[in-house]
């Protein structure tokens, strides 16, 4: 039997136990194809309730493992994450339609997060604190409690796991609304993993499922945390409902990151860099470079030569072929991209690469002549578009990568490293990369964007995970009852 054996998990939802869904099953769909890999269990809001008050239960119990315990399992999981690399690995190229290498990536971050979290209960989690009275006084971070985590498609084992696995680790139960069009790579394969491992039934959830479930877990009052990674318009509506029920929410949210081209820099090696920057995964990425800023001196030979690279990458089935690109995720989605590529050329802006599709393959597209006003320059594409401005003076460019409600990731290049981090300063972003592109992550590193992007760095490194995932509280003690004039 294998690792993801759909007779383990075919119709049904994770629990701590694979039951059959209340909201019954989906079609797990594979974009290249369009063929029937699977079918999960969809859960309903009535499963939400049930998961919720299972886990509440569950982590008290959880919490209150030895440390040293809570860190081997997560350790186990780290190891389970490369055991079983080739089964999952598939998994991701056809479910997500990832590209060989972008499947590794995810693998290799899923690995990482679970040995990054296996360090945090072994952290300090307080301090003593002076106090006025004769006693000792001390500020504790405990666990949450039951943390939901929604999971998004486009990384769907990365945006998972880099909430699951620090929540559990610092002893919270999780439940997870993986999104339904990757429910296995991103559900079910951390069910798996953190089975095998050997949590404690009820701990963790897997609840596939629409808009509705996502809401009744914002709503539930058993769950005390929401860490939410979607788009900018969804982490409003979840913002919004988390605060009706007084309940933090961690949002990782939407991008149009800006990539500056200085005039010192070599066109040859940045243009490789920005191919990869718009193009990685189908542009599917929160990250992905969506302006492209080049110095004037610069302009013409850079969209000659990145059109040129758009036009040689291969798009296919890379299940079935080496390609550089694989499908988009879905029609819906692929309307959206060719939607703002049309609009932006009726604009004025001129598809220089690219603007075509086959199926869901969507050709890697170049626009020059962007600025303000032309839509894929203006909005969050989330595909193959790499729009091309120019400019000018460093003032124009620190103007123009500012000029957006976005602040996720910002690339500079440039021969000048300190000019470069200079610029940076001038560009509100939660992420810098001088001398790369936008697209970066690593396990250990504090992830997260400002302004529409987010609220911030909530992933990453002990520091942001311990204040995602836990509470303080303020405990006293003295060695007698304390004397009151009353």
């Amino acid at each position: 039997m294998s690792f993801l054996d759909a007779e383990k998990w075919h119709g049904r939802i994770f629990t701590g136990s694979w039951d059959t869904a209340v909201g019954g099953d989906a079609t797990v769909v594979e974009p290249a194809t369009g063929q029937e890999l699977g079918r999960v269990g969809a859960a309903a809001p009535a499963d939400v309730t049930a998961s919720a008050a299972r886990a509440a239960e569950a982590q008290r119990a959880w919490a209150a493992t030895p440390f040293q315990e809570r860190a081997a399992i997560l350790r186990r999981a780290g190891e389970l994450w490369n055991t079983h690399a080739a089964e999952l690995k598939d998994w991701l190229i056809r479910e997500s339609g990832s590209i060989p290498g972008k499947a590794d990536f995810e693998l290799h971050v899923a690995a990482g997060e679970c040995f990054e979290a296996s360090a945090l209960p072994s952290h300090a989690l307080g301090e003593l604190l002076p106090s006025e009275a004769p006693r000792l006084s001390m500020a504790k971070r405990v666990p949450a409690g039951v943390v939901g985590v929604i999971a998004p498609f486009n990384a769907p084992l990365i945006l998972s796991i880099r909430s699951v696995a620090p929540a559990l680790a610092l002893g919270n139960a999780v439940l997870l609304k993986p999104d339904p069009r990757t429910a296995v790579c991103g559900g079910i394969a951390l069910a798996r993993v953190f089975e095998e491992a050997g949590l404690p039934a009820g701990v963790f959830h897997v609840l596939p499922g629409g808009a509705d479930v996502g809401t009744a877990m914002i709503e539930d009052p058993h769950v005390r945390v929401i860490s939410f990674t979607g788009s900018t318009g969804a982490g409003r509506a979840v913002g919004e409902l988390a605060g009706r029920h007084l309940k933090r929410a961690h949002l990782e949210l939407g991008g149009n990151s800006a990539m500056i081209v200085l005039d010192d820099a070599d066109v040859e090696t940045t243009t490789s860099a920005a191919a990869w920057g718009s193009f990685f995964h189908q542009g599917q990425i929160c990250m992905t470079t969506g302006r492209h800023l080049v110095h004037e001196s610069l302009y013409d030979s850079y969209v000659e030569r990145l059109a040129e690279t758009a036009g040689r990458l291969p798009v296919g089935n890379p299940a079935e072929a080496e390609v550089a690109l694989g499908p988009i995720i879905d029609e819906r989605q692929r309307d959206k991209i060719h939607g703002l590529v049309t609009s932006s050329a009726d604009a004025g802006a001129r598809v220089a690469a690219g603007g075509e599709y086959e199926g869901l393959f969507y050709r890697p597209t170049v626009l020059a002549g962007a600025k303000p006003g032309i839509p894929a320059y203006d909005d969050e594409v989330f595909g193959p578009v790499a729009p091309v401005a120019s400019f000018r003076t460093i003032e124009e460019a620190a103007e123009l990568a500012a000029g957006s409600e976005y602040g996720l990731s910002l690339g500079i290049l440039t021969k000048d490293v300190t000019r470069g981090l200079a610029l940076a300063e001038r560009i509100p972003t939660g992420i810098v990369h001088i001398n790369d592109q936008t697209v970066n992550d690593e396990a250990h590193a504090p992830f997260g964007g400002v302004l529409a992007s987010g609220t911030g760095s909530r992933f990453g490194g002990p520091k942001a995970n311990i204040e995602a995932f836990t509470e303080t509280r303020w405990i006293t003690l003295r060695g007698d009852v304390a004397g009151y004039p009353f």
